[in-house]
């Protein structure tokens, strides 16, 4: 189907170093050739010197046009209507690369503007509200002017080639398939680690913090991927409900075990001498899902940590001390799986040594960037790696005990120095 991608923000840092990028890959595929994009901005677009200046790249510009407007102001959405011109047997996707604040109203002047149609999709990104109230009324201001099955709420992680692994891994392989239950897991952890601070970021992540900014939607939704029911044959159209079951199942969080940390200098970085706002935090959570009962479960993000690290560490019982017992999907830096095994040491003696037997994609292997599975799954109608608004709910939920206790309380923010590692912060 021919499609037409509206980018409001093209010139924005999101567009910039993600969107353009994605879209130079996704065409030069040849399997788009009935893809154009329109770029919105409040200044006059020059496309060439926009794709020259930000991708070194202008391959593009016979795709591009660009569009400027007052974003504020409903009469120039009836303008962008008609530029649109969208045509029988032709779909409209509408991507909101812009603020968080300024979604909600765009979304109503497209709608006031009958930039609704049923041909048409619209692809949000985070944040999703700022707690479970937020969320609500965003879902429900949303709601006066899309249905749902109109609204792709992008969440990247979902869409990166190591997460979509998660489901193919536990499901072909009947090695752990048959184990992925209390019987054989003892603990699983959730963890985005970086090294660097917040790199200039200072207005968004006082605002933010690292609660809401990877702990709520990323590792939440890679939790779901790990606790969701794997069928045999999976449907993968399925999969948004099955992370839903599985996020259901999930007990809410208790504030007394859960951690929030901010490195010794943030403070000096955002000018507030006062500031509370967490660069670190975990949770300790429970699921009450009968194959899931008794299995801890950590979520922890943090910034100026040790390591750069987005993993997930499925940690099997052991019968003795001796065994080793983790399994870790690494989602990036370097994607791929690991497993610890015992190994004899080559030699005359009985002794073990520790190796790793790993899968990892070739270094030759491009791996689709997530922001390009996005856009391809919007053209193909395909939800699976978009979050529902019924996911974000539950996730912004489950966290409410520990954001209620946090917004009464400042007794309890660690200071940890710069370079901290996890079990640190944590003990």
């Amino acid at each position: 189907m021919k499609t037409k991608l509206v980018i409001f923000g093209i010139t924005g840092d999101l567009s910039t170093r993600k969107l353009l990028p994605a879209l130079a890959q996704i065409i030069s595929t040849g399997d788009f050739d009935d893809l154009s994009v329109i770029g919105v901005s409040r200044r006059d677009i020059d496309v060439y010197e926009l794709l020259s200046s930000k991708l070194g790249d202008t391959s593009l510009e016979s795709r591009i046009a660009g569009f400027s407007m007052d974003t504020s102001n409903l009469d120039d959405y009836k303008r962008l209507k008609d530029f649109i011109n969208l045509g029988d047997e032709e779909q409209l996707l509408l991507y909101l690369s812009v603020p968080p604040g300024a979604s909600s109203g765009i979304v109503e002047l497209l709608g006031q503007a009958g930039l609704n149609m049923p041909e048409a999709k619209l692809l949000l990104e985070k944040p999703f509200g700022v707690d479970v109230e937020s969320a609500r009324q965003m879902i429900d201001h949303v709601g006066k002017y899309y249905d749902e099955s109109q609204v792709y709420r992008i969440d990247h992680y979902l869409a990166k080639e190591m997460t979509q692994n998660i489901i193919a891994f536990r499901g072909g392989n009947a090695l752990f398939d048959h184990v992925w239950n209390s019987s054989a897991i003892e603990r699983i952890e959730v963890v985005a680690l970086e090294e660097i601070g917040i790199e200039g970021r200072a207005q968004f992540y006082e605002q933010t913090g690292a609660l809401r900014d990877v702990l709520q939607g990323h590792l939440m939704q890679l939790l779901a991927l790990v606790l969701m029911d794997v069928p045999l044959g999976l449907d993968w159209d399925d999969a948004a409900k099955m992370r839903l079951d599985a996020l259901n199942s999930v007990a809410l969080a208790d504030p007394s075990r859960a951690v929030r940390g901010q490195y010794e200098g943030y403070r000096d970085e955002v000018s507030n001498d006062t500031s509370e706002t967490e660069t670190f935090a975990s949770v300790n959570l429970t699921s009450n899902a009968s194959q899931w009962q008794g299995v801890p479960i950590l979520l922890a993000s943090g910034k100026g940590m040790d390591k750069k690290a987005t993993e997930v560490r499925v940690h099997f019982r052991k019968s003795h001390e001796s065994q080793t017992n983790c399994l870790i999907f690494n989602i990036q830096p370097h994607e791929g799986i690991e497993i610890e095994l015992y190994t004899k040491r080559p030699g005359y003696d009985h002794e073990l040594e520790t190796q790793t037997l790993s899968f990892m994609y070739p270094a030759e292997e491009k791996l689709p960037d997530a922001y390009e599975q996005v856009i391809v799954d919007a053209i193909r109608s395909r939800k699976s790696l978009f979050a529902s608004s019924e996911e974000v709910l539950r996730a912004w939920e489950i966290l409410t005990p520990v954001q209620g206790y946090w917004n009464s309380h400042n007794d309890d923010l660690k200071l940890y120095k710069k370079g901290s590692s996890l079990d640190t912060l944590i003990a």
